[in-house]
């Protein structure tokens, strides 16, 4: 069984209680189903928040650098 992540609210009400979080991940471990909370933000996520979609280090500090030129 590979590893899936599902909605907490398919869930039963006594497990819904005890997870903290929206969303849980199965996994099968020797016989036995584990369930994981998964963080609310996950760090796929930020990845398009840029417009090109990475970030770098050069482009990190060339941005600081237009910025201290602005400051001044």
């Amino acid at each position: 069984m590979s590893d899936t992540t599902i909605n907490v609210r398919t869930l039963p009400e006594i497990l819904r209680r005890r997870i903290r979080s929206n969303r849980v991940r199965i996994s099968e471990d020797n016989g036995s189903v584990i369930l994981t909370p998964v963080a609310t933000t996950e760090p796929k996520n930020l990845l398009g928040l840029l417009p090109d979609g990475r970030f770098t280090t050069e482009k990190y500090l060339a941005q600081k650098k237009a910025d201290k030129e602005l400051e001044s």
